[in-house]
């Protein structure tokens, strides 16, 4: 009997996923598009859908980590002769002042450069750091340097119900992201994730040259399972499973594209032993949001079918938190429909993407 590829439940290294035997969802055609047709993105999902691993596996591709991606559809299609420095910013833990939230980036910085064998002259200025860091990368190896974010908003978002603090933040933030807009000719490709995409005059005034592919149709399965995943590679994994209510409870996230299932789920409805349970949902909703929906006394049945605008669910603004696009980002509303307005532009039919939300 074949033994079924292990499930890779809490685990968002590439590397480890491939070396132990774990099920991998092939997603090198959608990067490889992404690498060959731009340099700067920007990606928001909701959490727990593979933002992670994303950045993981660009990690190891571009540093030329050929075995690993053996089988996959980019192996014979990357030149693996090249390979590029890698920084790469991953907040962790909870950072609650100013100078918590300083000296994460730090941190993560004096890691970066341990990593890549370099030094900063001086570790405590955090934006001259960063720009000698890509400078001294770029000229140590050769080549121009990758940079890739993951959950660039998290000083942010754990800040929103201390609005004083999310703003310090946010400008740390803003500080630390122009530097690679200042370095472009040293950069190679540049990604940034998170669950939030606040708006670019508050985060990004300095980095304004962002693909945002978040609602890009061409990337909406770039995260998360497709229909597909679950018929092919979890074939035997979800063998006597009753996949239309899979389906209804687990479905149902889109992104403008083919609908995704929230990976979180589906991997522990399996290891489970088929168990229809609110898996994601209960790994809890933000403290924020439990305040702004009774701030603004919301009724929640009156979420569903909620129509608003392009720009009210692209982006918000610690100055001006609106309920709508904040349960979008974080995955409690989802795109039901998309329809065009008589005066030109679009707007957005929201409802809750399944029966677990």
């Amino acid at each position: 009997m074949t033994r079924l590829a292990k499930l890779p439940i809490g685990i968002q290294t590439f590397s480890e996923i491939r070396q132990e035997g774990y099920a991998y969802i092939d997603k090198t055609p959608l990067i490889h598009k992404l690498i060959d047709e731009g340099k700067y993105y920007f990606l928001a999902r909701p959490r727990r859908f593979g933002k992670s691993l994303l950045v993981s596996t660009l990690q190891a591709l571009f540093e030329g980590r050929k075995e690993l991606f053996a089988g996959l559809y980019i192996e014979d299609k990357w030149d693996w002769q090249t390979t590029y420095p890698v920084i790469k910013i991953s907040f962790g833990g909870v950072a609650r002042s100013l100078e918590d939230m300083k000296q994460d980036v730090v941190n993560i910085l004096e890691e970066n450069q341990r990593r890549l064998g370099l030094s900063c002259k001086n570790p405590q200025d955090i934006g001259g750091c960063f720009k000698q860091l890509i400078w001294d990368a770029h000229q140590k190896y050769g080549q121009r340097v990758v940079v890739l974010v993951d959950e660039y908003d998290k000083l942010i978002v754990d800040n929103l119900d201390q609005p004083e603090v999310a703003k310090e933040g946010r400008e740390v933030l803003k500080d630390l992201y122009s530097i690679i807009k200042d370095s472009d000719e040293y950069i190679k490709f540049a990604l940034l994730t998170g669950v939030s995409k606040f708006s670019k005059v508050s985060v990004f005034s300095g980095l304004n040259n962002l693909k945002d592919i978040t609602l890009d149709s061409r990337y909406a399965t770039l995260c998360g399972y497709t229909q597909h995943d679950l018929e092919t590679v979890f074939a035997e994994h979800l063998r006597g499973a009753d996949m239309e209510q899979v389906r209804q409870w687990y479905n149902g996230y889109n992104f403008l594209g083919d609908r995704v299932y929230n990976p979180f789920d589906i991997l522990l409805f399996i290891d489970s032993g088929q168990l229809f349970k609110n898996y994601w949902f209960a790994t809890g909703t933000p403290t924020f949001l439990i305040k702004l929906i009774q701030k603004g006394n919301y009724y929640i049945p009156r979420l569903d079918s909620l129509r608003v605008s392009e720009t009210l669910i692209d982006s918000y603004d610690i100055d001006d938190l609106d309920l709508e696009p904040l349960l979008f980002q974080a995955g409690y509303l989802t795109i039901r429909e998309v329809e065009q307005m008589r005066r030109g532009g679009y707007q957005y039919v929201l409802d809750f993407p399944n029966k677990e939300v």
